[in-house]
């Protein structure tokens, strides 16, 4: 009789490794605007979208040229840094409402690494060693060169830590630790604007006690305060207050916010250059804004082993904003995100635009909840707020080269009014959780003293010495659902699975009538706790000891 021999194939061998199926989910999974693109209700949508993403738009263009001197770069850069991004996450993004683009705490961040690595002491004028002539051009030509290559890291690492699925790193940055970081975060970047609002002239500082030290040049040089810089700050700090008022107290009467920052910054941009504040009273502006796109440049890569510890901290800071935001409007509106995904969407953005000379981002609070409360329904609205972005940058960049710094140091200001309420956490945390309130403290501290970058290993370090430690011999099991008829015996079968030993406390959401049957059965060779809230049709299970 011959013998049958049978084929060996690589479907055989690996029968679920590749199928269409799976192709299919994987490439949805990578692109999740494959997903909802095509079936985009355009007629319920896209005029909610359209408002939102304007309005979006609108706050991106001061934020993204303000928070760009917090990060050490010509203002320009932040424009970058407001579209290539945006874009990219209209293709990746899992979120439907958050707003990418700059953000203060991390721009705060860069900035510091930038000023560590390029100090204007590197940078003497025509090779003079005369205080305070400094090579500006040369001296910030080298800080985006700091500021890119810091990007261009910290989307590897996100990317790294996306596709070896460490989402989950967030949730090590509990709510307090987030909390009395980013409060300690707006003490450090109010105190840099200082300067700018004064128009003194004094170098800025970064590392541990750089509050105090940026404190103590802003008062030394007090008296060369030019007033007409302090007079223009100061009023566009009280407009913008009453314009975020008026739009708090009114919201659900105004179809959209009152765009109060670009406001701000067309009539600022317009007196600066009808009154010449520049020549006639020597206002700080913010000079030249070239028009157009820059041609890709591929990062310096010799700067890398200077900047692995800041781009690990700026990596998980950043993803840790971006998923917890992500987390509230999925969570309001009953859809799902992927961290792991969030995470890679966020490196592919950082990576891919730091080619163009951008500078890390991640989401906004206060864009967010623009693009959300004015009707965005997807990221449509990010993708024509980025638009608007561009053709600022491609064709009307150069009429904000009169814009004064001090404005936009007083965007900032005001915009850490959110941040600076926070503090309101310290008595409601003294009543309900003291070792939360420890925690917010000494995130708080920390990151005052020690300075953002340092602070964020010191949190990481606290944070895991509160771990509870395991007991030997004592395991401990909740069941986050209800247990029922359904369930019971499934829940009874996993758990015998996992005991051997004699002890263990099993603590349950809720216990119907119709699953104690089963749990007292197994309940009766184990010494247990019980803890058990009260709820419809729960039952108290009778005490059962070894």
């Amino acid at each position: 009789m011959p013998e049958i021999k049978t084929l060996i194939t690589f479907n055989s061998l690996f029968p679920h490794s590749c199928s269409s199926e799976r192709a299919k989910s994987a490439i949805f999974s990578f692109l999740p605007i494959l997903s909802w693109l095509p079936s985009y209700p355009v007629k319920e949508y896209l005029f909610g979208d359209i408002v939102s993403g304007l309005s979006t738009g609108v706050m991106q263009l001061p934020q993204g040229l303000a928070y760009a001197m917090l990060a050490a770069v010509p203002p320009v850069y932040g424009l970058y840094s407001s579209f290539y991004p945006v874009l990219l996450y209209t293709l990746f993004g899992t979120s439907r409402h958050i707003s990418m683009g700059t953000f203060a705490v991390i721009s705060l961040m860069i900035g510091g690494v930038a000023v560590r690595e390029a100090p204007d002491s590197m940078f003497p004028l025509n090779g003079t060693n005369v205080t305070g002539l400094v090579d500006f051009e040369a001296r910030d030509a080298r800080r985006v060169q700091v500021a890119v290559a810091l990007t261009t890291l910290v989307g590897l690492i996100q990317l790294f830590l996306g596709v070896l699925r460490f989402g989950f790193v967030a949730i090590y940055l509990a709510e307090p630790l987030v909390r009395g970081f980013t409060t300690a975060a707006a003490i450090h970047v109010f105190v840099s604007q200082l300067k700018y609002l004064f128009g003194v002239k004094t170098k800025r500082f970064s590392g541990p006690l750089s509050v105090l030290y940026s404190l103590i040049a802003v008062f030394k040089d007090i008296t060369s305060t030019n007033v007409t810089t302090l007079i223009v700050g100061l009023v566009c700090i009280v407009f913008l207050y009453s314009v975020k008022d008026v739009n708090e107290r009114f919201k659900k009467k105004l179809p959209i916010p009152i765009p109060g920052e670009i406001i701000v910054v067309i009539v600022s941009t317009g007196v600066s250059y009808g009154m010449a504040l520049f020549e006639n009273y020597q206002v700080d502006i913010v000079g030249s804004i070239p028009v157009g796109l820059l041609p890709p440049v591929i990062p310096d890569f010799t700067l890398f082993p200077n900047l692995v510890a800041d781009a690990v901290a700026i990596a998980v800071v950043g993803f840790s904003m971006g998923i917890s935001l992500a987390k509230i409007f999925a969570l309001k509106y009953g859809y799902s995100v992927d961290g792991n995904q969030e995470m890679i969407a966020l490196g592919l953005c950082n990576f891919a635009s730091s080619f163009f000379q951008t500078f890390v981002i991640t989401s906004s609070m206060s864009r967010s909840l623009v693009q959300e409360s004015t009707g965005g329904k997807t990221q449509i609205a990010g993708l024509l707020g980025s638009l608007l972005v561009l053709l600022v940058i491609v064709a009307i960049g150069f009429m904000f080269e009169p814009l004064p710094q001090t404005v936009l140091a007083a965007i900032i200001m005001v915009n850490l009014l959110g941040m600076f309420k926070q503090v309101r956490d310290i008595p409601a945390l003294w009543r309900t959780s003291k070792i939360e309130l420890a925690v917010w403290l000494v995130a708080f501290v920390a990151s005052v003293l020690l300075g953002l970058d340092f602070a964020v290993v010191s949190h990481y370090l606290f944070v895991y010495l509160l771990q509870a430690s395991e007991c030997s011999g004592i395991k401990i099991f909740h069941s986050n659902s209800s247990i029922y008829f359904a369930n019971s015996d499934q829940y009874v079968n996993h758990l015998k699975d996992k005991v051997s030993i004699k002890t263990a406390v099993y603590t349950f959401s809720r216990v119907f009538s119709s699953g104690v049957l089963v749990i007292n059965v197994f309940l009766e060779s184990c010494e247990v706790s019980r803890r058990f809230p009260t709820a419809k049709k729960s039952c108290k299970l009778r005490p059962c000891v070894m």
